[in-house]
This record gives C-alpha cells, structure tokens and sequence, in this order.
C-alpha cells in the first residue's frame, strides 16, 4: 500500500511526526497495519435523561436520574482515574527507569472523534502511542497481518482495535495476544473475568465505565434489576459478568425483540450495547431509571444534546495499559522454578543406552523452558524437545545473582574414558529430581566424527543421560554445520584472493573489488575498516593514489604460511594432507593443505569463548589466517569475510536447551577440541544458567580429559574469558583407571580388559590413588578451589576398593570423596555426590590463577608444565623460539596458553602413567588462535584429523524405515 493511501485512509487525524510529537505522545508515523475492536471502534457512553411523551424536557414530565453524566461529578471521577493512573505510572517508571508503556492504535474508522479522546487521555498519562492506519475497506487477512507484527513488537503493552464492527471478527480478536489485549475482548480474557481470575485478563474498560456510572446512580446496585440490549458479543458477556458479580438482575434483549417494551418498564437500568443510533421511548420508562447508551460519541434526543462519557473509557482503557505495562516490568523479573521431574525406574540388568533413553517420554521443551523461567519469546524451538535460548537473557536478568559454579574434571583417563560426562548428568539430576535444587547441567556438543567412528555417541549412559539422545549425537539444532560453512567460507576466499591477486594487476584488481554500481563506486563499511587498519583516511574511492591503491588489493599471502584449514565433521584420515587447486581453471596455482575435524576450528573456539554476538564478531574479525610475505598478519577482517562469517554463526551462539532423563534442563552448546583448543562448553551457557538457577542453585559442566588438561584450560582461559569463579570440583576417578596408574597393564578400546582391571586388587588401586589421584587433587588446589572426589563405580569394583579410593582420596586433600551409581540408578545413586558438592559449595573459594597475563609466553608455559604436568623443565625448539619471538613482536604475549599434548598421560609420553617425573617437555612449535584468544603450544604430534577404525561404529547404526527409530547408538 503507498504511503498516499494511508494517508487518505487517516486524512481526518494530524499527520503523524517523529520530530513534533503531542505533548506525552510519541507518534511513530504511518505504516500499512490493521487491528479491529468493534464494539469499542466508536463506542461512547451516554447516561442520558429520559424525557417526556410530548419530548419536553421539564422535570414534572421527565423520569428523575441519580446523576448526571456531566458537571463536576461526572469530570471529579475522569480526574480520578486519571490521576490514580498517572500516579501507577510514576511508580512503574521509578522502578524501571527504561520502560516506555506503549499503547498501539489501529484505526480503519472515518471517526476520528474517538481516537482523538483515546490520544489525549494517553497524553496526559504519559503513554507512548503507535498509530497503524488502515483503509476501512481493508481485509481481515491484512487487520491479522498487523496484529501478529504487534504482538511481536516489545515496544507495545496494549493494543486499541479503532475499527468497524464489521471488521471485529472473533478470528481478529483471538490472534491478539491476551497480555496485549487492553480491551479484555478476546475469548480469555474474557474467560478468566468470567472464572473471577483477573491475575492475567483485563476488565474491558467499556464495561468497566458502565459500571461506574451504574454506582453513581442513587439506587443501590445490589438487587438492581439491568436490561442489556444488544449484548451478545464479549462485551455483553463481560458485563453481564460484572453486573451479577454485584448482585444485580440481569435481563438480556435484542433491539428488535417483541417483549423490548415489557422488559424496559421492569428495570431500574438499561444498558444499550447495539451500535448505531438506538432510542428507548421516554414512556416505557419507570421514573429514575438510567439508560446508558453505547453510541456515539456525542449525541442528540429531542433537542438536548447529551454528553459523551468517552473519556471515562479511554481513562480506563489507559489505565489497563500501565498494568499490562506494570505486568510485563514483573514478568522480566526473575522467575522460581516449577520443574516437574520425570519418574524413573531403574531395570537389573541395565538395557542399553538408546533402550533407556528410548523409554522415557521427555517433557516438550516449551513446558520445560517455563518451569525453569524462561519467557516464550526467548526461546526458538527446533523441533519438540529442543530449543535455542536468546541471549536477551542476559539482559533481562542482569542484577540477577549466579548460582553455585561447578566444574567437572577427572583423573588421566584410560582410552576408554571414565564417564565425566555421565556423572555431570547424575550429578544434575540428584540435585534437582533427589534433593530439589536448581540446577543446570552444562555439556558439549559431540562431533559426528566420534559418533560414527568409535565412540558411538556422547549422551551420558545408563540411568544418567541427555534425551532423547538420537537429537542429541545427531546433527542437534546444527551448530557445527554453521562452524563448518562459516570455515570453508573463509578457507575459499583465502585461495581465491590469493588466485585473483596473482592474476591481475592492481587496476583491474582495484576495480573488481570496488566495482562501479549505477555509475557510482564506493567501498563497504568492511573496506573502510581496512583502509584505516592501513591508515588511510580517505573514503572517495578515485581519490586513492596508485601506492594506496595497491596496499589496498594486495594481502599478499605466502602460500607457504596459510595457516587455516578446511574442515568436515567427518573422521577421515585421507584428509589430513591433500592438494588443492588441480584444475586447470586455477591456472596452475597448486598447494598442499589439509582437512581438520570441524570441532578443531577456531571458529568452535570461538563460540565457545564468546560472551555475545558483538564479541564473536570482533574475535572473528581478528581470525589470523596466515602471514603474507613480508611477515605481517593477515586477518578474517583483512579478507573482508568476517561480516559474513557472522551472519552464517548468529543462530548458533544460542544455546541448545534439552533434558536429562529425570527431566532436568541442559545446555548443549560448542564442543571445541580439549587438546589443540580449551576443551570446555561455552561462557554463554554457563552466565545463562547460572542465573536461570538462581543465587541458592547450581551450575555443573565439563572439563575436557584429565584436569591436567581440560581444568588448567577451564581456569586459565575459559575463566579468564567469562570473568566466572568456580566453587567446586568435582573430580572423577574409576577403579579402573587407578589400578592402570597403579601399574596395571595396559587398556586399549576394542580389547577386553586384563583380569587385573576386573578381580579386585588393592595394591593397584593403592599406587594409583598415591600418585595420579593425588596429583590431580593437587592440580585443582593450585588454583584454591576446594575438591570433591566423585568414584564412578562399576559393576567389577569391590567395596573394600571402593572404601580404599575414598579414604585414601580424603588423606590427600579432598573435601570428600563418595561412590557414584548413577549410571545404575540414575539420580538417585549420586545423591551422596549432590549433598558434598552442596556442603563443598557452601566454603569460601580462593580462586587464583596459575599466572597472570602479564607472564612472559615462555615462562606461562615453564610454569604449567613444571606445577601442573610436573616437568623439570621445558625445552623449546628453534621454531617454536621464533614464533614466540614473533608473537611478541604481533603484540600477542599477554594472551593465555593453551597447551597441545597428550591427554593419556600427565607427560608428553602416553605411555607414562601414573605420576612421570624427571621429564623435560619438548615444545615442538607454537601456534596461535589469536581470535579464540590463546596461544596453543605444540607437544609432539598432535593429530586434528581422526581415522576412522576397521570396524567402525556405522556398522550398527541403522533406522527402520516403518518406525523411523534409530538403532545402533551407544
């Protein structure tokens, strides 16, 4: 529709304007929206005098009235709506200083007299207003169309449907949200007056005005016999409501029924509801009886001209939008928990774990989302049992305090893996289904390539899992196919720069980079970011000289020292070195490169680092791809790529919220490596659940490998980052892993397990409770945060070695150290776990760093690998001296480090267990994650691209086609 036509459509009403708005009124000027509210579109109430046979109007001849609906009583009670109005808002906006209560106004009505009332009451109040004109002719699609903006728009408290009756459908008045819906009409609104639950509704203020003019009549309302004409619609029932609510009779009529006369002369008032021009004749009326008119705004009978008592509705009208207003300032407050939790029980033997996820039900995601207080509009549900979480979260619970913060870690593993994230699950659950305590459980996402390559998936296991765990292995709201285009998109624009840059010279390049559009060439706002990197001040693209122009279009970049890489969430060990550029379309500009595992980009790093969208917009932008041939860094920003990298990341820095098997919530969100990268679940999900939980509730996630790995990094970066300080940690070890530290042979996946790891065996345990266990409760103590030793039991451990692990456990520092059955029993055999890590928490903390940023590159790494891995010392390779040489020069040795090696073994040697000393660590290289924010030493080969088995995990997996059930995941 043009701008024209709206205006003809308004051309009674002063043309809106942002820059001289009414006094207290804030037009935001004319958009093509529609909203209808019929029976209030040009409805006025009228009190009016009935009069005489003959229509003269001398007091012998005309019925008394209590009242009339003019002079100072009448005024005296607008004036007191008014200014208890006015004084509810003084109190909302002294309480929330940035609110700015809104009433949007659709009009489709050729009568501006009403709207102009419904204007000037909202001015003296104080209220914003939005006018949405609409043509009278216009259709209920395009009033829906409207209606449906507004409900999404969080400027707008209440909504005034100013249209033709015709256009009030029952279809229109239910899709306005009933928390906006000021004039109480839709279907529950109307509801919740008639159950007598006002909580949530609105008293329609027509209805509301009725019946204060009623009171002021001299008859007591009690007893009071009311005839009602024309009420058929919600504002009838609402009144009708009202009326036998203070016990009056109510009589209901049509204008054209046959016994209209009869009924008249029965009562005490008569309500006229129908709309148009309606007259009751004087002689049906009994002396003293009121008749309430709802017509027009002004009108006439018999010569008299009677006053309107519009603006007693609209002072009510407006007095409903500074409550929804008040309404919505409370429902951003935070919110207790109502979590239902889900029944368990438990089966010996224990089914597999996609039979036990199988079995129970999951709660759908919106219910969970509420009981946990989260608003509708800030989650976006992918599918029935997941939904993203908006970061206006943040925002809204802000002055909200944390919850306890817990941080699960464990022991050097076996290659099997000790089930952190198991006891992250049932740990979860005893708190919230066992011991009634918020809390949160926060996990990484797992990767595909693992799923279907030997891990079979990452859900937890047994009686302590996420569900359903299908979603959760599979693909979950796709994240890391985000990370993987956004890569790829980098990866192809540094080879094609490279190509077009080798191919052209600067004119031609200069040109197709700046090109001509409409005879105009101007750069983008990304070009002028790097015309001021370079210090170019000039932004008239001709005004360049040739030297500028070159600096410009040459990156420059040295084949040879391309530093990113293309991924693929797939473990395919044929991509760890691969040629590019074969065809001869690319004109014999050939390299060697290769594939990493998508959750080894920076990019997941940088998700997981990130503490909003603006922050992961900076950090991608100074993404160091390679270095050109004069040494000088060359950036995801220098590339011009960094605006669309975000673009293609904005959905996935929400995070995932699914649930446990006994209905506690989770964030799934990032999964970034734990040897090349930190290795932990994003900042973001940890501050959204740590004030979800609330200041007496707990947040538990996930440390990577062993805590020499994945806790020193959750400190010494993940902490640096998010500014968070843990309370607790929870430290898993299994008699499994501790007798292979104790000297036990070794284990290897796909093997059984020598009989030392399945009869008991004390002294095994013993020597690895005396020197791994040890080791690693002194590894948390480094940073002073107090320690609770978490035995995840299975079914070969004894009790005299589960009693030994946890006496031996508390003699070298833990707060406490407890068995653990949840993969058994699920939340119930964690309990004990739940109430330690609930004493441990209620301890002071002594958070410190292990260094501070100020700490030379070199001596950040002497001091994690002589305090955490327990080295001698270190040694550094000449290549790995010139790149610290070289980071320092860039700018970058404040950023912390983040070491690459082995996580079998405290050493660089896989093969040393237990405790290693009287080792130097070699550090082979050095790179950096400058966007991700660290610096990640190298020692020994790490490899960022896993091999797929001889029998690989997708030889199980499988789905029926009838059923769509997956089978195969573990």
């Amino acid at each position: 529709m043009r701008l024209s036509t709206l205006r003809h459509a308004c051309r009674n009403l002063p043309t809106p304007s942002v820059h001289q708005p009414r006094t207290g009124v804030r037009v935001f000027g004319l958009a093509k929206r529609s909203l209808p509210l019929g029976h209030s579109s040009n409805s006025q109430l009228l009190l009016r005098a009935a009069s005489s046979i003959s229509g003269t109007t001398s007091a012998e001849k005309a019925p008394k009235l209590g009242k009339q609906t003019d002079g100072p009583g009448y005024e005296n009670t607008i004036r007191e709506n008014v200014q208890r109005t006015k004084e509810e808002m003084v109190a909302l906006q002294r309480g929330h200083p940035a609110l700015k209560p809104t009433l949007a106004i659709i009009q489709a009505d050729e009568d501006d007299r009403l709207l102009e009332i419904n204007k000037k009451m909202a001015g003296k109040i104080g209220l914003n207003i939005i006018q949405i004109c609409l043509p009278r002719e216009c259709t209920e699609d395009e009033i829906i169309e409207e209606v449906l903006k507004l409900n999404e728009d969080p400027r707008v408290h209440g909504v005034y449907l100013h249209l033709p009756p015709t256009s009030l459908t029952s279809r229109v008045l239910n899709t306005l949200r009933p928390e906006k819906d000021v004039d109480g009409v839709s279907d529950l609104n109307v509801g919740r007056l008639v159950r007598g639950d006002m909580s949530q509704g609105f008293t329609p203020p027509l209805a509301n005005a009725v019946m204060e003019l009623l009171a002021r009549h001299d008859t007591p309302m009690e007893g009071r016999t009311v005839l009602v004409v024309g009420g058929e619609g919600p504002l009838g029932v609402a009144l009708q409501c009202l009326m036998q609510r203070r016990g009056m009779v109510v009589l209901n009529s049509r204008r054209s029924s046959e016994g209209l006369q009869k009924q008249v002369m029965q009562a005490n008032a008569v309500v006229l509801l129908a709309a148009g021009h309606m007259d009751v004749p004087p002689t049906w009326l009994r002396s003293g009886t009121a008749v309430i008119h709802c017509g027009s705004a002004l009108m006439t009978d018999h010569g008299m001209e009677m006053s309107g008592v519009g603006p007693l509705t609209a002072a009510l009208r407006m007095q409903n939008v500074v409550q929804s207003s008040s309404r919505w300032a409370q429902g951003q407050q935070y919110r207790p928990w109502t979590l239902r939790s889900l029944k368990l029980q438990p089966l010996s033997p224990v089914p597999s774990d996609i039979e036990i996820s199988r079995a129970q039900t999951p709660k759908p995601v919106d219910q969970l989302a509420q009981e946990i207080g989260l608003l509708q509009e800030e989650t976006e549900a992918y599918g029935r049992t997941k939904a993203k979480v908006r970061l206006s979260l943040l925002d809204r619970l802000r002055d909200q305090p944390d919850g306890k913060y817990v941080l699960v870690a464990g022991i050097t593993p076996t290659p099997l893996g000790e089930g952190k994230s198991t006891v992250v699950i049932g740990l979860v659950q005893a708190l919230s289904a066992h011991l009634k305590l918020n809390s949160f459980a926060c996990l990484r996402q797992p990767s595909q390539g693992p799923t279907f390559g030997v891990k079979g998936g990452a859900a937890g296991g047994g009686y302590a899992q996420v569900i359903p765990m299908e979603e959760f292995n599979l693909h979950l709201t796709g994240d890391i196919h985000a990370i993987t285009a956004a890569n790829n998109l980098v990866a192809a624009a540094i080879d094609a720069r490279m190509l077009h840059e080798a191919t052209q010279k600067d004119k031609a390049l200069y040109s197709r980079l700046v090109p001509s559009v409409n005879g105009v060439r101007r750069f983008s706002p990304i070009q002028i970011a790097r015309l001021r990197r370079l210090g170019i001040s000039e932004i008239d693209p001709s005004a360049l000289t040739p030297q500028e122009v070159s600096s410009f279009v040459r990156l420059d970049l040295d084949p040879a020292k391309v530093t990113w890489q293309r991924v693929v969430d797939t473990n395919d060990r044929f991509l760890r070195k691969i040629t590019v550029g074969q065809a001869s379309t690319e004109k014999g500009h050939v390299r060697e490169t290769q594939f990493d595992i998508a959750v080894a980009s920076e990019i997941m790093a940088i998700l997981a680092l990130a503490d909003g969208l603006g922050d992961m917009k900076t950090r991608l932008e100074r993404m160091v791809v390679g270095s050109s041939r004069s040494g000088q860094p060359v950036t995801a920003e220098d590339l011009g790529v960094s605006g669309a990298l975000v673009v293609l990341m904005k959905d996935a820095i929400k995070p995932t919220l699914m649930q446990t098997l006994e209905g506690s919530p989770v964030f799934v969100h990032a999964g970034p490596f734990a040897n090349i990268a930190h290795g932990n679940s994003s900042v973001l999900a940890d501050k959204l659940a740590l004030k979800l939980v609330g200041e007496d509730g707990f947040v538990v996630t996930e440390a990577g490998f062993g805590a020499d790995i994945g806790m020193e990094k959750f400190f010494n970066i993940k902490c640096r980052a998010s500014g968070l300080r843990p309370n607790v940690v929870v430290l898993v070890a299994t008699v499994r892993a501790l007798k292979m530290h104790g000297g036990g042979p070794n284990v290897s996946a796909g093997s059984p397990l020598p009989r030392e790891y399945i009869d008991e065996n004390l002294s095994l345990v013993a020597n690895g409770c005396s020197s791994n266990l040890r080791k690693q409760i002194q590894i948390a103590h480094l940073f002073g945060v107090p320690v609770v030793v978490a035995l995840n039991v299975f079914k070969t451990d004894t009790q005299a070695e589960i009693d030994l692990v946890c006496q031996m456990a508390k003699e070298s520092g833990a707060s406490d150290a407890v068995p653990c059955h949840h993969w058994a029993r699920g939340g119930r055999g964690s309990v004990e776990l739940a109430q330690a890590v609930k004493q441990a928490g209620s301890q002071p903390s002594h958070f410190q760093f292990l260094y501070s940023q100020e700490t030379p590159i070199v001596e950040k790494i002497r001091m994690i690998a002589q305090k955490v891995y327990g080295a001698d010392d270190i040694e550094l390779s000449p290549e790995a001296q010139a790149k610290i040489d070289y980071y320092n020069q860039q700018g970058y040795g404040k950023l912390p480090i983040c070491m690459a090696k082995t996580h079998l073994s405290l050493s660089h040697l896989p093969e040393k267990k237990g405790t290693p000393t009287g080792f130097t660590l070699p550090i082979r290289d050095i790179r950096a994650s400058i966007g991700a924010g660290f610096i990640y030493p190298l020692v020994g080969t790490m490899s960022t691209m896993p091999g797929l088995p001889t029998r690989p995990c997708f030889y199980d997996i499988d789905l029926d086609p009838v059923t769509e059930e997956i089978t195969g995941l573990f």
